[in-house]
């Protein structure tokens, strides 16, 4: 295997779309990179016979690693379940020892359902954080790419008193440098928005300090390291100033919704899903398992292909 050419895909939960999004996208000829599949065999072999699509597995064909978790009989489409959760998460922890020690270049994740993995994990709450500690890294965020807006978060899953919560300037100031790290890298000369957290950016502290306090100080302080960042803006107006207006490359936003529902109303099939501050390249689809359709091969491969595209890009 050559590690400078071949990228990991982690299948995500048996139960949802993801084995099926892999299976179409290599049938249609859409995968243009040597890659292996972190996965089951069973669970792949079960949709492609349900799908029709005749994919081959091994050297003339797609290259698994079979995990053998699951049998036929464990593969339950739509339905939640704890073996697949735990079939999941082995993957990811399979390609990130991998991304680590250098034999695959780069990892692309399927959907994994959270509630299911937890059943196993009650720890579990989302590829990122557990890549992060797999890692050794605590300082870790997700960064939303699509063709009209980049987004990230200061938080990403916890509560939203949680997140509230986690609006401190030592977080912010983080993120802030995480955010202008990648972004340097996609835009020659980025600028980057900082949404507030409160109504209005809580118009002078009428609705909240946390501009005044916690937010406002950290965007000084990129500032006087170079940083092309700006705010904090009010919420309902930046991104309206970023895709209509052209004014900003990026926003970093406080919490998890307030980025990721602009960015899925833009495009929801086509976004990726990009880990900062990690020592590997994680990408991912910008969707979850939609269990409401798995099975039935109606799923969209555009935001796999664009995920995986991105970290050939980032190699």
């Amino acid at each position: 295997m050559d590690n400078h050419k071949t990228y990991g895909i982690t299948m995500g939960d048996a139960s949802g779309v993801g084995p099926e999004i892999l299976l179409k996208a290599y049938k249609q000829g859409e995968i243009k990179h040597p890659f292996v599949v972190f996965g089951d065999i069973a669970a792949l072999e079960f949709y492609n016979e349900r799908l029709g699509y005749g994919v081959k597995f091994g050297t003339d064909g797609m290259n698994v690693i079979d995990h053998g978790v699951l049998s036929r009989k464990d593969v339950t489409p739509g339905v939640l379940s704890k073996k697949s959760g735990f079939a999941a998460r082995e993957y990811v922890v399979a390609a990130t020892t991998a991304a680590l020690a250098g034999t695959i270049a780069a990892m692309v994740t399927l959907p994994m359902n959270k509630e299911a993995t937890q059943l196993s994990d009650p720890a579990f709450v989302g590829h990122t954080e557990l890549i992060g500690a797999l890692c050794g890294v605590s300082d870790v965020t997700i960064m939303l790419v699509s063709e009209q807006l980049i987004v990230t978060h200061v938080s990403t899953h916890v509560s939203l008193q949680n997140a509230i919560h986690a609006a401190k300037k030592e977080r912010i100031c983080t993120i802030l440098r995480l955010t202008t790290e990648a972004v340097r890298k996609l835009k020659p000369n980025p600028r980057i928005a900082v949404a507030g957290l409160n109504p209005h950016a809580g118009e002078h502290g009428l609705f909240g300090r946390e501009e005044i306090d916690e937010i406002r100080p950290a965007v000084e302080w990129a500032q006087a390291q170079g940083m092309p960042v700006d705010g904090p803006f009010p919420p309902d107006t930046v991104f309206y100033m970023a895709v209509r207006k052209k004014k900003f490359d990026a926003i970093v936003c406080m919490y998890h919704d307030q980025g990721h529902v602009p960015l899925k109303l833009l495009d929801f099939e086509g976004g990726v899903n990009v880990a900062l501050g990690l020592p590997i390249i994680r990408t991912s689809v910008d969707h979850g398992t939609a269990f409401d359709i798995a099975g039935k091969g109606t799923a969209s491969t555009v935001s796999l292909i664009r995920a995986l595209e991105f970290a050939a890009n980032m190699t």
